[in-house]
């Protein structure tokens, strides 16, 4: 089974207190950051990192709460906050000799990015989120029943208990079904990966659901307090989606400007695991960025 990408050394880094960050570490050059998205581990970033480690220090870390990397319980709403995931982040790059560096982020890994953009400016370089909208976002365009297809964003946004119970209890089919028609296919997801990617998500259900559920609890707080601030993002920003606005009636560009004055963005037809489906695009928009 493919569980590791070739030509890169793991390392577990501490990064708080009991949390240790599984992570893969190839190349040379400026560091790069890649935060993978759900239901997946660092694997996706696998074509992506081996193009960028031809000129790059390219480090590819589960996440808290996925993968291989530590799953604290869930002690209270800040546990699996984005902020304290940027956090990590920040720790891991510092710990492998890296005070500053780029970011990318796909999904849930998007959001930490974002997070640790304005939480942590002086340590980015430079940003790319990867088919998301901020959380704030996010929520507002959800609506009438179009929002349907953000089912899994209400069932783990509800309190402890029966969320886990429900995806635990059919979790290859409730994980599965997100590789299936987030317009990811055999080729882009070979079933070794995709074993991978279930047998990490079976194992991490309270931890995953921890993560939604902070997204609709502490982190709508933390981007209302640097909305109502003006705080923005000082980097270069880059950011590619799928036309999710099309259909649920947004303009992502200006939801995007908002944040982000110095942006770039693109829209991309390549479905939401585009890392895996179109790796030469998405390291070229990367390479991109990083000359801005």
């Amino acid at each position: 089974m493919t569980t590791t990408i070739n030509g890169f050394d793991y390392r577990r880094v501490p990064v708080a207190d009991g949390v240790s960050l599984n992570a893969a570490v190839g190349g040379s050059g400026s560091p790069v950051v890649l935060l993978h998205g759900f239901p997946q581990t660092h694997l996706m970033w696998r074509h992506v990192a081996a193009d960028l480690a031809a000129d790059h220090t390219v480090i590819c870390p589960d996440l808290r709460g996925y993968g291989a990397s530590d799953k604290p319980d869930e002690a209270g709403p800040d546990t699996y906050s984005k902020r304290t995931m940027a956090a990590d982040t920040v720790a891991l790059a510092r710990a492998l000799g890296h005070e500053r560096f780029a970011l990318t982020g796909h999904d849930r890994g998007a959001l930490v990015a974002f997070r640790a953009g304005l939480d942590h400016p002086d340590a980015i370089t430079h940003l790319a989120c990867l088919d998301v909208l901020p959380t704030l976002e996010m929520w507002d365009a959800m609506h009438g029943v179009s929002a349907a297809v953000g089912f899994h964003l209400y069932l783990m946004a509800q309190p402890p208990g029966l969320p886990e119970q429900m995806i635990a209890a059919t979790a290859d089919a409730f994980f599965g079904h997100f590789l299936d028609v987030w317009g990811a296919g055999p080729e882009a997801i070979p079933a070794d990966v995709r074993a991978a990617y279930l047998d990490s998500c079976r194992a991490a259900v309270p931890s995953i659901v921890a993560d939604y559920r902070a997204s609709a609890g502490v982190d709508v707080e933390h981007d209302q307090a640097d909305r109502d601030a003006g705080n923005r993002l000082r980097m270069p920003v880059a950011v590619l989606q799928q036309d999710w606005g099309a259909a649920l009636g947004y303009d992502a560009r200006a939801l995007w400007s908002a944040w982000a004055p110095d942006l770039v963005h693109a829209t991309v037809d390549h479905g939401h695991f585009m890392a895996e489906q179109a790796p030469a695009e998405i390291a070229k928009a990367l390479r991109d960025l990083l000359v801005r």
